[in-house]
């Protein structure tokens, strides 16, 4: 993921989760650990496209769905997969076995709202290298050269800022997989969007 990236999701992750909109950038710069001038290129972005207005010291999200969408859209998932393998379990099985890791997409929305919008038959998951060798030795390689039902995804550095997984993160992923039961899982989010 781009660096720019981290500071969509956490004006998102603060928007949506936490209720600010109004922000800094310097704040922003801090708590990522990013240099000025991402922050600086990530909201002039995002102010040409009219989702925030920048004010003297601060600015200010007006519009988060066009946000959501715009990273979304800028999103390339496939770039940050770094390990996919079949593994002969159901989902809720592999789900079991994977060690304390941050579960993305289908498992992550199941998890975070309680719910399965439609049955899915992958488990995303991001980890870093550590982590990634302990998944390696879980699921020993296999023969079977069916499609992937593990994903593993690089893990950003400012990923571990957070307890869980930003919802606004839950989102841009589904949006970006494939599998015709992402768009159940996407409604599903929005719906549950409007009400937090």
């Amino acid at each position: 993921m781009k660096k720019i990236e981290s500071v969509y999701r956490e004006i998102l992750y603060r928007t949506i989760e936490k209720k600010e909109f109004q922000l800094t950038q310097s704040e922003l710069s801090k708590k990522l650990n990013l240099s000025l001038s991402i922050v600086n290129l990530a909201v002039k972005k995002l102010e040409s496209i009219g989702a925030i207005k920048i004010m003297q010291r601060s600015f200010k999200v007006i519009d988060v769905k066009k946000i959501l969408y715009f990273w979304a859209s800028a999103r390339n998932l496939e770039k940050d997969i770094i390990f996919k393998k079949r593994i002969n379990m159901p989902v809720r099985e592999i789900e079991r076995n994977i060690p304390d890791i941050t579960f993305t997409a289908y498992t992550a929305y199941k998890f975070q709202f309680k719910d399965t919008p439609a049955d899915y038959s992958e488990v995303y998951i991001y980890a870093d290298e550590k982590e990634l060798e302990i998944i390696k030795k879980r699921f020993p390689k296999t023969e079977d050269e069916k499609k992937s039902n593990l994903i593993v995804l690089k893990k950003d550095e400012t990923l571990n800022l957070y307890k869980t997984l930003p919802i606004p993160q839950i989102f841009v992923d589904l949006w970006n997989l494939k599998e015709w039961y992402a768009k159940d899982f996407l409604n599903a989010l929005e719906k549950n969007l409007e009400v937090i």
